[in-house]
């Protein structure tokens, strides 16, 4: 196949959205279809000791929910697809956003009970302000929920997106007969008895009561008069529209009970973006470009606990990649050559010789990356919108058990680099403090640490409104202000000044008091 056709084959999406939506289990059945996965974990049971594919580490199985993005690739159709299962928890946003920017387009997952919840409109503000394609999945039909006319009036307002129905309900919870879906003119059955499809999927070629009646019975007439009412009210469904992010695609189904899943992959398959041209600071790189260049987007020690191996997730963004041949990492000036890239299969990894633009590698490291890093076959070039995000919660962090704090030094060290929390040492005590965007983080890193590094940790309260990075061309006042805030200043791992404010006030007078200083709330400056 040619280098060109590889690449237009290939689809890389991220799946977005609130807590229990039922992302992950989506995720499992998009896998099945895919031929990826045989048997689909129950990610609810906690009788049954079957978790969900995506969620590979120990407290993500305990808990039943996704704590870090989960990369998978599989075949379908002759179509390479890579999905980004990302944590829909609020305290593990960052890790989300930052996935964004290695997705050409989104699955957002709208729980047919609750609606649009705040985490998926943070999530969408986000693609939105990037362009990203989105196609929104309504999950749980099987069971009783808001009118879908009243849901997508719901993602509209909530999320600013202009939408257009795909498929349709017919009925919802117990009464659920089916799907009708609108492009094929089609009627998907459901059966509640042994939750799979009752018979195979009916051509309508005629939508009347007399024609419809004989295959849905009672409740016909509802449905053509919401057909009608859809065809009228909503825009009709364009490619182009689609994919320059005014209009997004809507389907209704059940993941749990894999209904509306293969028609939901299907249409995918079809209309999603493939690999999108990337700005960096020096310049526009399409994906076609023979040279290769791709970003770290992601870091996840300990993969494999047995190993203790840490894999950078690197998102390729033009030309090919190859294991074992030279190429530049941009932030160190230095050539390296990759042995062992990995494809992925949640934690399942498979050695690869090449990988295409939209691809996402995992290449083993010793400590060379950090999130945002460049590789490329020479050209210096630094890709934007990969930011850390200004922590807004903040613990000393202690060693609890003297015999160990060589495990804890590097635990710390490993987990930081992934960019789910971050290190500062306090210039004024020289203590460590770790800051989170969220407080599970804390619980986290305090389980990773034991149960990865078999090293145990306490922490200790410290009273902090926020960390902001600082600059200044002018250095008479920036040592200044170094002086005067000297308690409340520190360095992170990159050895950057760091301003820790202690109330919204006291930043705010420091903003106003030295204005030849540059505060920053998000690393990328």
């Amino acid at each position: 196949m040619s280098f060109e056709k590889e690449i237009k084959r290939r689809r890389t999406f991220a799946i977005i959205s609130h807590p229990d939506a039922g992302k992950t289990t989506l995720t499992e059945k998009l896998l099945l279809f895919g031929g990826a996965i045989h048997v689909a974990g129950a990610v609810k049971s906690n009788k049954i000791k079957k978790t969900a594919t995506s969620d590979f580490m120990e407290i993500e199985r305990q808990r039943g929910i996704s704590v870090a993005t989960s990369v998978m690739g599989f075949e379908y159709k002759g179509v390479k697809i890579n999905i980004l299962d990302t944590p829909g928890h609020q305290d593990f946003a960052e890790d989300t956003f930052r996935t964004l920017t290695a997705a050409d387009s989104v699955i957002v997952v709208v729980d047919v009970a609750k609606g649009v919840e705040p985490q998926t409109e943070k999530l969408v503000s986000v693609c939105r302000m990037r362009d990203i394609p989105i196609i929104v999945f309504i999950n749980k039909l099987d069971r009783d929920g808001k009118d879908p006319f009243e849901l997508l009036d719901d993602i509209e307002d909530k999320l600013g997106i202009t939408v257009r129905p795909l498929s349709w309900p017919i009925g919802m919870g117990k009464s659920l007969k089916g799907v009708y879906y609108i492009p094929d003119k089609q009627l998907n059955f459901y059966d509640s008895d042994d939750k799979q499809h009752k018979e195979e999927p009916v051509k309508v070629s005629k939508l009347d009561v007399e024609h419809l009646q004989k295959y849905i019975g009672s409740g016909t007439e509802a449905l053509l008069d919401e057909l009608e009412l859809v065809n009228t009210v909503y825009p009709e469904f364009n490619l182009e529209d689609y994919r320059a992010a005014k209009i997004s695609p809507v389907f209704f189904g059940s993941a749990l009970h894999n209904f509306g899943v293969q028609e939901l992959l299907d249409c995918f398959i079809d209309i999603a973006p493939t690999p999108r041209d990337v700005e960096t600071v020096q310049r526009h790189i399409e994906p076609t470009e023979e040279k290769f260049t791709g970003f770290v987007f992601k870091i996840h020690a300990n993969m494999d606990p047995n190993h203790r191996d840490r894999i950078a997730f690197v998102r390729i963004c033009s030309g090919k990649f190859e294991r074992n041949k030279n190429y530049l990492h941009v932030r160190n000036g230095k050539f390296m050559k990759f042995s062992n890239p990995t494809a992925f299969m949640a934690e399942k990894k498979s050695i690869i010789d090449e990988a295409y633009a939209g691809d996402i590698v995992g290449l083993h490291d010793t400590g060379n990356f950090i999130i945002g890093d460049t590789l490329t076959e020479g050209e210096k070039l630094k890709f934007v919108g990969i930011p850390n995000f200004a922590p807004e919660l903040f613990r000393y962090i202690e060693n609890a058990d003297p015999m160990k704090s060589k495990q804890l030094g590097k635990g710390v060290d490993q987990l930081m680099d992934e960019g789910v929390a971050q290190l500062f040492v306090h210039q004024f005590n020289g203590r460590k403090i770790i800051g989170t965007v969220g407080a599970l983080q804390f619980e986290v890193i305090e389980y990773r640490l034991k149960h990865e590094y078999n090293a145990t940790c306490r922490y200790e309260p410290i009273q902090l409104h926020k960390a902001c990075w600082i600059r200044s061309e002018n250095k008479a006042q920036l040592d200044d202000f170094k002086k005067r805030k000297y308690q409340y200043m520190a360095k992170d791992k990159h050895d950057r000044d760091v301003f820790l404010s202690d109330t919204s006030y006291g930043l705010q007078m420091a903003q106003q008091n030295f204005k030849d200083i540059e505060f920053f709330f998000t690393s990328e400056f």
